[in-house]
């Protein structure tokens, strides 16, 4: 009871101002201009930036209307690609140059569809990996969920924008993110695996970025490689494959197991197996976590960024192990 009192109070401050800033509704964000001084947590500015980053593939990851270190190293990707400098920091100049992307409102109505609220849905999903095994599918728990990872963002932040709507009925009209990327680009000469920065840049031949996205790279333990190694093949809706070898930390036992297909498998909605073995780029289902959490030497991205990746890159791409992995770690994930 007293979760659902503390969730309650922190959406209510958030749709009514109070200490998360203005209104958030789609007039106010879309009419949003770039005001002096720095912007704050739930400020329109800040929102419209994310989706505009989003939809021209400079991802924020997450888009919760925050001011996070993934939007900084958006924000700061965008700056270097257009010439700015690169501070990370939501600018005039920076501003000025996100609008120039897109002219299309950053939030719409959308309505609910049968199938977005038909699942099948996996309302409890257990947290040891062994358990997950048992299950048919690793569905959506629920259709906000399914919404919310639709529309790349938080779904508290989809509360927010949609305040006293439910998520269970089709033909709800709600307000949303348009994310919107628009056709894959061409020309991707190389895939770049930042350890370091905990990015992953698609660059064309002339070494141009062409997609910025967050990630969770690897571990001191369970390092990401190092190198060059190419994609073998894009494997969409994956299971996931425990071998015992592996030694996760967590799974007690010493056979070998297969967690089924679903988003909220350990490995997302898709799979980008690489040419070392064991490694590939894959989705996750925490896209919170990602850039903030390391994981067992593989490379996590949110699902739509993995999703996105999945249609950039063809069997053969190359990709490139750049710099050394970074040392503040909150949790270790697949």
């Amino acid at each position: 009871m007293i979760r659902l009192l503390l969730v309650f109070a922190a959406a209510l401050a958030f749709a009514c101002g109070g200490a998360w800033g203005a209104k958030l509704d789609l007039t106010t964000v879309n009419q949003a201009q770039f005001a002096a001084g720095e912007p704050k947590d739930a400020d329109p500015t800040v929102l419209k930036a994310q989706i505009l980053l989003d939809r021209a593939r400079f991802s924020p990851g997450l888009i919760d209307g925050r001011l996070s270190e993934n939007f900084a190293k958006a924000i700061g990707a965008f700056q270097q690609a257009n010439g700015l400098p690169s501070d990370g920091k939501l600018t005039p100049e920076t501003w000025s140059k996100l609008m120039a992307t897109s002219t299309e409102p950053v939030l719409v109505t959308y309505e609910v569809t049968r199938k977005d609220v038909r699942g099948p849905f996996t309302r409890r999903i257990p947290a040891r990996l062994e358990r997950m095994a048992r299950l048919r599918r690793l569905g959506h728990r629920t259709a906000a969920e399914k919404l919310a990872e639709r529309f790349h963002v938080s779904e508290q932040l989809l509360r927010m924008l949609n305040p006293g709507k439910g998520f269970r009925k089709a033909g709800t009209t709600l307000v949303v993110p348009d994310v919107g990327r628009g056709d894959p680009p061409a020309a991707v000469a190389r895939i770049e695996v930042d350890k370091g920065a905990r990015l992953v840049r698609v660059l064309d031949p002339s070494g141009k970025w062409l997609a910025v996205y967050p990630a969770s790279i690897g571990s001191d333990e369970n390092p990401a490689p190092s190198g060059m190694a190419e994609v073998k093949r894009v494997v969409r809706n994956p299971t996931y494959h425990y071998d015992p070898d592996f030694a996760f930390k967590g799974v007690r036992t010493k056979r070998p197991f297969t967690i089924a297909a679903g988003p909220n498998n350990p490995v997302g909605s898709v799979w980008i197996d690489l040419s070392i073995e064991s490694y590939g780029i894959h989705g996750t289902p925490d896209p919170g976590k990602i850039g903030t959490t390391f994981s067992h030497g593989c490379i996590r991205l949110t699902n739509w960024d993995a999703e996105d990746l999945g249609s950039i890159v063809q069997p053969g791409t190359k990709v490139e192990f750049k710099n050394e992995i970074a040392h503040a770690v909150d949790e270790i994930a697949p």
